[in-house]
C-alpha cells in the first residue's frame, strides 16, 4: 500500500541534515518516537516483501522491488541495537534519499509505524545531550512534541554504511 506522499523533487534534492525547526515525518520504533526531515523522504510504502541478500551487513534486511527499482532495506531497530522489526499491518518502509560516497541514492528504512508529518518550531528543539559514552551521532536534535520527546535523526548517519 503506497501512502502517496511524495515531496517535490526540487525540495528533496540534497536537503542537508539540520537541527532547525521545520517539517518532520514522525515514526516509531517500539515505544520510542523519532522524526526525519521531510525533505529527505521520497515516499512511504507498506506491505512489500523483503528479499534477503546473502552476507549483507547486520542491519540490512534485504531489498524490495519498488515499481521495478531495487531498493536496499535497513532495519532501523537493528542499526540502533534493538531487536529486529516484526512486520505487521503497521510496519512501513520510509524510502529516503541519502548520500553515500558523494552520490545520492535511495534506501528503504524499515520502521514499526509511521505516525504523521509534524511541524516543529526551532524553540521546541534542543541539541542532544553529550554525556559520557552516549552515542548520539545520529541524533540531530531532541524535540518536545505534544508532551512527548522525539529524536530527530540525521538519516545519513542513522542507517550507517
Amino acid at each position: 500500500m503506497n501512502q502517496d506522499f511524495v515531496p517535490k523533487t526540487e525540495e528533496r534534492a540534497a536537503a542537508p541534515a539540520r537541527i532547525g525547526g521545520g517539517k518532520y515525518l514522525g515514526f516509531s520504533l517500539g515505544k520510542q518516537l523519532f522524526g526525519v526531515d521531510i525533505l529527505r523522504v521520497r515516499e512511504i510504502v507498506c506491505g512489500l516483501v523483503i528479499t534477503p541478500v546473502p552476507r549483507a551487513s547486520h542491519a540490512v534486511r534485504g531489498v524490495i522491488n519498488l515499481r521495478g527499482k531495487i531498493i536496499p532495506v535497513v532495519d532501523l531497530r537493528l542499526s540502533f541495537g534493538m531487536d529486529p522489526v516484526v512486520q505487521d499491518d503497521r510496519t512501513c518502509f520510509i524510502v529516503v534519499d541519502v548520500v553515500r560516497g558523494g552520490a545520492e541514492t535511495q534506501i528503504g528504512v524499515l520502521v514499526d509505524a509511521v505516525s504523521e508529518v509534524l511541524t516543529i518550531p526551532d524553540t521546541d528543539i534542543e541539541p542532544p545531550p553529550r554525556v559520557g559514552a552516549m552515542d548520539v551521532a545520529a541524533v540531530r536534535g531532541i524535540a518536545k512534541v505534544k508532551g512527548a520527546v522525539r529524536m530527530l535523526l540525521d538519516i545519513d548517519v542513522a542507517i550507517g554504511d
